[in-house]
């Protein structure tokens, strides 16, 4: 047994050990604050929302530490088992050596790991967010959009694989950076198709309503500086009760999608000011700083993977033929989140950082910061949303402060 392998599983192993270490951490400290509503919360909960909030957390925790234990187990059954050994020689069959073949290995092996999380994922559906009133799903929309997940991951994933492999027989060894401005350049083409090609197989979008409300927040828009093309509402409420808005598009192209639900909880001044959050981000260059962040990362990568590919101990070390790129793809795919865990902290510090820069510009667009406040006090209730998050769990899981942090930051200096 090479060192790779002992590498991988105690990589592995660590990764378990602390991912169920901060659950249990986060439990605790859910269960400390959880008999009595504490004073500091009583404007943002009531005492039985926020039992259920409690509650509706341990219930996440639990089922994630079990989540993490069989994912860890799935893990290491594949890279252990013989299995990518397997499934190399039958699709490298097809047609030895060639582009496509590589790549339906890729795709075909995606599509089958895919496969092991869907009861969990069915679970976690009609059973946890059942139980706590947020799943709107049915069954039948389930499969379906499992259906159409895979659909997509074929018909997008397999072109954009073979082009990558293929590039090694058209570039020779500078194929990598030819292969990153492909992919990065496709992101980007998918940033402007996404909401036009993609997203209405899964949702509704339509305009919002004419009338006072779209007048206001277009007239928001405008002097904020964003003139965008549209406000559109998703039906999110077809599958969750859970609501949010999001900024999609860059350019002439941006726009800002809020969830039916969303409208449908908050008033005006309160809608105004989260729509005013999602135009900070823009305004505050939040959008091309993550561009070139993710850029960077993914340049790394792609040089990063061409150097493990000519390894000889790489793909060896999992049964795998050495030297070939397809196999070190999928391995460095598999094997980049034992890695990529612990620097997490980093990048949820500076999503929070621009969380906190969003919250700022809203709070000046709206002259105020109660609308903003408001807003994250009902979007907690409807959420239930965890007030009391241990503070090392939150360091590393929050891409976003907690709705107590967000409103201290907000009431400051007014």
């Amino acid at each position: 047994m090479s060192w790779l392998p002992l590498a991988v599983v105690a990589l592995l192993g660590a990764r378990l050990a602390a991912q169920l270490l901060l659950e249990a951490l986060n439990r605790s400290e859910t269960r400390l604050h959880a008999g009595v509503l504490p004073a500091a919360f009583s404007g943002i909960m009531d005492e039985a929302t926020y039992a259920k909030s409690a509650d509706y957390t341990l219930a996440k925790s639990r089922f994630a530490s079990l989540e993490l234990v069989y994912d860890a187990l799935v893990l290491a059954g594949l890279l252990f088992s013989g299995v990518l050994p397997a499934l190399w020689a039958w699709f490298d069959a097809l047609a030895p050596g060639a582009a496509w073949s590589g790549a339906l290995f890729l795709v075909g092996t995606g599509v089958l790991l895919s496969l092991p999380g869907l009861p969990l994922e069915w679970w976690a559906q009609f059973r946890l967010e059942e139980r706590f009133g947020f799943n709107r799903s049915t069954p039948g929309l389930w499969i379906t959009d499992q259906l159409k997940s895979t659909a997509l991951t074929v018909l997008i994933g397999f072109p954009l694989a073979w082009a990558l492999l293929a590039l090694v027989s058209w570039v020779g060894a500078s194929w990598w950076i030819w292969g990153f401005a492909l992919v990065f350049g496709f992101q980007l083409l998918m940033l402007v198709l996404y909401p036009k090609l993609i997203l209405p197989l899964f949702n509704k979008l339509t305009p919002l309503e004419a009338g006072e409300r779209r007048e206001r927040l277009l007239a928001l828009a405008d002097r904020t500086g964003f003139h965008a093309q549209t406000i559109e509402v998703m039906d999110g409420s077809k599958r969750s009760a859970h609501s949010n808005a999001f900024f999609t598009g860059f350019g002439r192209f941006r726009r800002i999608v809020l969830f039916d639900t969303l409208v449908a909880q908050l008033t005006q001044p309160e809608l105004e000011a989260v729509l005013a959050h999602e135009i900070g981000h823009y305004k505050r260059g939040h959008i091309p700083q993550r561009l070139v962040t993710g850029a960077l990362l993914q340049f790394g990568a792609f040089a990063l993977i061409a150097w493990l590919a000519q390894q000889p101990w790489f793909n060896t070390a999992f049964g795998l033929p050495a030297g070939v790129l397809a196999p070190a793809f999928l391995l460095f795919g598999l094997l980049g989140g034992l890695v990529t865990f612990w620097f997490s902290p980093v990048g949820n510090w500076i999503s929070r950082k621009h969380e906190y820069e969003a919250d700022d510009f809203a709070k000046r667009a709206m002259e105020s910061a109660t609308p903003m406040v408001g807003a994250l006090h009902k979007l907690a209730q409807k959420n239930l949303s965890n007030l009391t998050p241990h503070p090392l769990y939150s360091a590393v899981y929050y891409s976003h402060p907690t709705v107590v942090e967000r409103e201290r930051a907000l009431l400051r200096s007014c």
